[in-house]
């Protein structure tokens, strides 16, 4: 299994089965780890999807009361492999990245049921049962991979309109940017 990619790199690899395993067992050790927060912890992003291409890092969803507790986390977090920048400027989450420099992982700390939390299941659950719009995403994700292959500020953000018209519904091959 792939896994891993240099911090602000863009790289696509097609889907492997283990990165689903991984998702669980990194899922796993975080729910038991972070316990006195969360009950519930997701794999989200494109290495849950099977048949998806992805950059090959692993995204959790981590859903807690209130986003404060991203804050109170940081002890258990750093005990994992994990470090955190505080408030990077993503609305309503907290990010923690696995592996410095190489990242292997990305725990997304947010409010459960709260809109991030709905847009990152509901994106994922859409993908993963609609293969029309899976093939949409994949394609623009090449495109987007060789047009910003060192910026992946850039690629993430041009990939957010599509995002978020796939969970309004309106997501089609003649609307993706």
């Amino acid at each position: 299994m792939t896994l891993g990619l240099r911090d602000g790199e863009v790289e696509l690899v097609p889907h492997s089965a283990a990165w689903i395993r991984a998702g669980r067992v990194e899922g796993d050790r975080l729910r038991v780890a972070l316990r006195r927060w969360t009950r519930r912890v997701e794999h989200v992003g494109s290495t849950s999807v099977p048949g998806l291409v992805a950059k090959p890092v692993i995204d959790l969803c981590v859903g807690v009361a209130e986003l404060r507790a991203a804050d109170e986390m940081v002890e258990v977090m750093a005990s994992l492999g994990y470090d955190y920048p505080g408030d990077v400027g993503i609305p309503d989450d907290r990010v923690f990245g696995r592996e410095p420099g190489w990242r292997t992982h990305l725990v997304h700390v947010v409010v459960e049921g709260g809109p991030a939390w709905r847009a990152y299941l509901g994106f994922r659950d859409a993908l993963r049962s609609d293969a029309v719009l899976r093939d949409e995403y994949a394609a623009l994700k090449h495109r987007l991979a060789l047009d910003h292959a060192g910026d992946r500020f850039a690629y993430t953000q041009r990939k957010s309109e599509f995002v978020a018209r796939a969970l309004s519904g309106g997501a089609s091959p003649d609307s993706a940017p």
